[in-house]
Parts: structure tokens; sequence; C-alpha cells
């Protein structure tokens, strides 16, 4: 056995499925290893994409997700994916191919510190200088990926050590339980829970990873406080449930907002400061704070504390849930109430438009959401598309809506979709793009249609970065040329083996996803939207406090 076949067979004992990326020669032995492996690799066509897929698996199975690549810019094509699974708390694990490590003290060629690249965006990394250190390393690149907060770890494998002998065995996979609060802690937050009077729920990305949302549906249901979810926590409680007050996260105050501002204690729950900055809730730094969380508090002059609850976040809910079966505790919140009355109208406002040539943002979505069941899962890329997602688009279920809000990179919907697919083959999976941001890896289609995966894309067309122009438009009063041209979606689907639909009704905008999802191999929906909407989105959610 040599040390590539062992580096595989540690993979193995991690529980590994699939492999996405890219051959080059540096990875040459780790590829052989992979032929006698059920490992299953999946080829794609640029590493962004492998990157994104590999985020993507690790958000749906709470598994770290595995990219590979070779040397130099193999490696470099991985860094934009990378660095929003990092950001975007993905567990995953990053392998790239290099050189000889006797060609490494000199300028040589594709060579160049790859490990010093993918430092500020992994939380940990390592280089294998020798076949014994396969096991050890393999194991805590895992390790480290999936626990809180999760997030990528690099690899590196040289060429000339993959191919040397290698005589250890896998370590064993160790499944440890996360730490939990102290009882006196939880004491403390239950006391300031009760001195409160109108207390508001801010729920964030850690709010739906392990078993979190089943604790925090019962804890709502106790006491009758509204939950708001920033845009990676959808789903923690259905939407269907009284008491969600949906969405947080536009740079402006809207509805959401409001309801935070009339309330006078905040409860956070799993939420993450790269989200959605405190100084945009509490900008007088006024609000009474319990924070409940897997690790303490980032420090912010808007966010402090006023009980701090660190340990598992389903064992906490649990242990205040508890409480509060033997000390009953509930809250009277009408304006929570009325502001998801008035959401709730807004959503439906445009359910039975009839216009020709550009279609509202708000009509799309109804139509995606009666499309797709509780358990189907969108994938938004990034544009003023999301802004709508976050807005119009929610969940009965966790992971059934990602939206990328840490990084924020275009290009991911469509290679994650792709992923989620393998992930659950029996759920419809839809990603919704931008032209500009499906253009970035549009080549990631082929892989698709390779994989018999039925996804459905719908593209936004507007043939400009929209979300820069409105945004530059309100600050500047005018906006900078940013327009393009773009192919014929259609034409460009069949060419790559796609089926290609172009909507230009709104009425025929849901028998058009019903044709979809019916398919037998991937769809793409053009679909050509009126963004003039986004003014009035903003004028309808704006409250004046």
């Amino acid at each position: 056995m040599n040390a590539a076949e062992l580096f595989v067979k540690c993979l193995e004992a991690e529980g590994v499925r699939y492999i996405f990326g890219l051959p080059g020669e540096e990875n040459a032995h780790f590829l052989m290893a992979l032929e006698d492996s059920p490992i299953e690799l999946i080829l794609t066509r640029h590493e962004q994409g492998a990157a994104f897929m590999g985020e993507t698996y690790g958000k749906l199975t709470g598994e770290a997700g595995v990219c590979l690549s070779t040397l130099g810019p193999g490696a470099t094509n991985l860094v934009t994916g990378v660095a929003s699974a990092n950001m975007d708390r993905s567990p995953m694990v990053v392998i790239t191919g290099q050189a000889d490590l006797q060609r490494q003290h000199k300028e040589s060629h594709q060579y160049f510190d790859v490990m010093s690249m993918f430092k500020p965006i992994t939380k940990w990394g390592a280089r294998i200088v020798h076949p014994d250190n396969i096991p050890e390393v393999v194991r805590r690149a895992f390790r480290v990926a999936t626990r809180e907060k999760p997030g990528a770890c690099h690899i590196e494998l040289t060429e000339d050590v993959a191919a040397m002998a290698a005589g250890k065995k896998p370590i064993k996979r160790s499944y440890l339980r996360r730490t939990v609060a102290d009882d006196k802690i939880v004491d403390i937050a239950m006391d300031v829970l009760r001195s409160a009077e109108h207390p508001v729920i801010l729920a964030g990305n850690g709010a739906i990873r392990t078993r979190a949302s089943k604790q925090l549906r019962i804890f709502v249901e106790l006491t009758g406080i509204g939950v708001i979810s920033t845009f990676m926590a959808k789903g923690c409680v259905s939407r269907q449930a009284p008491e969600s007050v949906f969405t947080i996260g536009l740079q402006t105050k809207n509805l959401a907002n409001a309801a935070i501002e009339a309330a006078d204690l905040v409860i956070t729950v799993g939420y993450d400061l790269v989200e959605y900055p405190p100084r945009l809730w509490n900008k007088w730094g006024d609000k009474k704070i319990i924070c409940v969380d897997f690790l303490p508090a980032e420090v912010d002059q808007s966010y402090q504390l006023d009980a701090e609850v660190i340990g598992d976040v389903a064992h906490t809910l649990w242990m205040m849930n508890e409480r509060l079966r033997a000390n009953p505790l509930r809250f009277d919140v009408p304006r929570q109430r009325k502001t998801r009355e008035m959401l709730l109208a807004l959503f439906a406002e445009h359910k039975d438009d009839d216009t020709e040539g550009r279609i509202r943002p708000q009509k799309a979505l109804w139509d995606v959401r009666q499309a797709l069941g509780p358990r189907d899962i969108l994938l938004s890329d990034v544009g003023s598309h999301k802004m709508w997602v976050a807005q119009y688009y929610h969940c009965d279920e966790p992971n059934t809506c990602l939206i990328p809000n840490g990084f924020c990179s275009m290009g991911g919907a469509l290679p994650g979709a792709i992923a989620a697919k393998l992930v659950h083959p029996d759920r419809k999976v839809m990603a919704l793009c931008g032209d500009g941001g499906f253009l970035m890896n549009v080549q990631e289609l082929e892989t698709a249609v390779r994989l018999k995966t039925n996804i459905v894309v719908m593209v936004w067309v507007d043939n400009g970065f929209n979300l820069i122009e409105w945004k530059q438009k309100n600050e500047f009063g005018h906006h900078s040329n940013l327009s393009f041209g773009n192919p014929d979606f259609v034409q460009l689907a069949e060419s790559f083996g796609c089926i290609g639909l172009r909507v230009e009704n709104a009425r025929d905008l849901a028998p058009a996803l019903d044709k979809a999802f019916a398919a037998s191999k991937p769809v793409v929906i053009a679909v050509p939207i009126d963004y003039r909407e986004n003014d009035r989105l903003m004028d309808q959610l704006r409250i004046v406090v």
C-alpha cells in the first residue's frame, strides 16, 4: 500500500461518499487509489464548482464535504468556494496535490505556497510530509471541520509522498457529545427572560444545526415568543407557525427590524454576526440580550449580553424547556402578530399576476413556493434575487432554502444544486440564479447532465448586475455602466443536453415549473424579471420608527 492508498482508506473510515474535483499530474496517485474505493469521484468542470458542491454537501448532511484539486492553478480555483464554506459554517475538507518536496526550495513549475494561501480561509491545515502522518492528519481535519463552528480544513499531499510505501492504519472515527451549559447560567438566563415584557427571538445559522430546530420549536410553543430568522436560519420554525415573523437581513429598516425595536429583550439562538451585524438591529445598544450559542460571542459594541449560555444549543433549549414546563411562562406579543399578518398579505399580493414581458419577483417566488414541497430544496445564488428570496420565500423545514450570507459569493447555486440532488435524490431541487451568477459556473450544466441529476435552474434575466446598480442609485443618485449581453438561454441549455424554457407571461410560469420538475433531465427556465419592484419592496417593508 502506498501513501495515496492509505489516504483513501482513511477517507473511507470517515464515511466519505463523494469527492468533488478535477485531476492533475500531482494528484494522479490519489486518483488511481480511488479506483478500488467505494468513494465516488464526481468529476466537475471547474474547481470552484467542486468547492461549492462540497460546501453544499456539508450544509445538508452535517458531515464534511470533500473537494480535490491539483497544485497551482487548480488550488487557486478552489479558493472562492473554500472561503464560502468556511465563512458560511459548512464543514469541508479540501485536498490539494503539490510538487515534490525535493523541488519546493527553489523556483519550480506551478509550485507556490498553497498552505499559506489557504490559511486565512480555513480552520486548520496540514501538509503530509510522511506517510505515517496520514491517519492523524485526516482524522484531525474531519474532526476540526465538523466541530463548532463548522468550516473548512485543508490537507496537502505532495506527489512524491503520495507514492511512498505506507504501513499505518486509519484511526477509528470517534463521536463526542458537545459540552453543555451549566445549570446556574441557564437559571440566570431564565430570570432575565421572566423579567421581560416583549421578548423576541433572533435565530441564526446555528439554530438549524444538531437538532436545535426541534427544541426551538418547542420553546416558542411554550412561550408564544415570535421568531425572526436570518437568511441562513430559514425553516428553524415552520412558516406556518403563528410565532414565525419570517426573516431579517436587509440593510435597511423593515417590518422585522421594527419587531425587534419594539422588543425589550432579544434572545439570540445560534446567531452568527457574519450574517447580519448587531448595529443594524441594536443601533443604540440598549437591548437586553440573552445569547444561546455553541461558542462564546464575538465582542461587539452593539452586542453586549445580559446572559450568555454557551454549550450545545439543542441541549440548552431543552434545559430551558424543562424549566418552562415546571414553571410556565407565556407572553402576549401583539406587535409580532401584527407584523406577521402584514407580511403574509404582502407575500400573496401578486400571486394572481398576469403580466406580459417582465414578471414580478413576488409572483415568481409565489409560484416557486407552490411548486416545491415542504422538504424540497431551493438554493439561491447572490444578487438582487437573493434579497427577494430572503423576504418572500419561507420554509417549513431547516436546510430547505440555502442562501449564502457570510462570504456571499456569486456562482454557487448551480453546482450546489447538483450536490443537493446527490444527497437527496428523492426531493425536488432548484437553483435560483441571476443571469450574472448563473454564467459564472454554467459549465456545471454538463456535470448535471452526466450525473443524470434532474435539477431545475431558474435564471432571472435583466442583462446587468442589478443589485449593485440598485445600491449605487440609492447612494449616488445614478449608477455606473453595469449592463451586459446574454446568450439565448434556451439554446444554451439545449446545447448542454438540458431542457430550455423561457417564460414571458406570468400566467405561464406555474405550468412551466410543473413541466420542469416532471422532466427526467436538468431544466433551465429563463424568466425576464421586473426589478423595478426593488424600490417598491423597500417602500413596503420600511417602517419609520
